[in-house]
């Protein structure tokens, strides 16, 4: 079971890589010098999301709170609420 979703604003994203260098297992940094999500899926507007489980939750936080420009968000799945 999921818990949370990774919303990453990948438009916006400046490539300064501190998630893939926080959370290997989850991000990397593309070819355009932008980091992705392994195994995202893609919004037409260009951001990108993934569900991960509570286990994975306070890795990907340490990631989207070293985000300079705040591009990575994690939403509680029960409740719809944006936590970061």
């Amino acid at each position: 079971m999921t818990d949370a979703t990774i919303k990453h604003d990948r438009p916006n994203c400046i490539g300064c890589g501190a998630c893939a260098a926080i959370a290997p297992d989850f991000w990397y940094m593309g070819e355009d010098g932008k980091s992705d999500i392994k195994e995202a899926k893609t919004t037409p507007e260009g951001w990108e999301e993934l569900d991960i489980e509570s286990k994975d939750f306070d890795l990907n936080k340490q990631a989207a709170d070293a985000c300079p420009v705040n591009v990575i968000h994690l939403v509680d799945k029960k409740t719809g609420q944006q936590i970061i």
